[in-house]
């Protein structure tokens, strides 16, 4: 059971009211994810706006999700990890051996691979990656742009994944089980 309270849409505070209309009429439901957030407008807001930000960036849905799901699983979060694979399989159409790849850190497409690794170095890392680690992702074909949009996807993965573990939010998506902690 959650430790914040999921507040139905009617009982959100009035200002979250309209951003989580807009998010059922986006995806035909309200995730508890967001009925959390919505307990601060603010926190909604923010949130909502980088995420749409970034769902236009130059990295594309696929690559968001296989982020999403790498850092999941670091971060530990069944509400994300269970969300994402959702996502993943639904939204994005990836496949199961490719999001299995994707919560180990890795990808069977040579590009996303880049991208993904470097998404859980940055986590490990706490962005303290060497130079090393950013030349390697620039030989794999991502500009300065896209490393930044990488950095942020973990930095709003990271937001989520920390809230939900935080409140403990009931998860509302098929539940997947997280790998036991090395």
């Amino acid at each position: 059971m959650s430790r914040i309270s999921i507040p139905a849409v009617d009982q959100s505070p009035v200002a979250s009211r309209p951003l989580l209309d807009a998010v059922n009429k986006q995806l035909g439901m309200v995730p508890n994810l967001m009925k959390v957030l919505g307990n601060s407008p603010a926190a909604l807001g923010g949130y909502l706006n980088l995420s749409g930000a970034l769902g236009k960036g130059a990295l594309g849905a696929q690559t968001g999700e296989r982020i999403a799901l790498a850092i999941a699983e670091f971060n530990r979060c069944g509400y994300c990890l269970a969300a994402h694979t959702y996502l993943a399989h639904n939204v994005a159409k990836l496949g199961a051996a490719e999001i299995e790849a994707n919560r180990n850190g890795m990808s069977s497409d040579q590009k996303a691979d880049a991208a993904v690794r470097f998404a859980v170095n940055v986590a490990h890392q706490r962005g303290h990656v060497s130079d090393v680690t950013v030349q390697e992702v620039r030989n794999a074909g991502f500009s300065d742009a896209d490393i930044i949009e990488i950095v942020v996807h973990v930095a709003l993965n990271t937001l989520t994944n920390y809230v939900n573990s935080v409140a403990q939010t009931d998860i509302d998506f098929p539940v997947v089980e997280l790998r036991k902690a090395a």
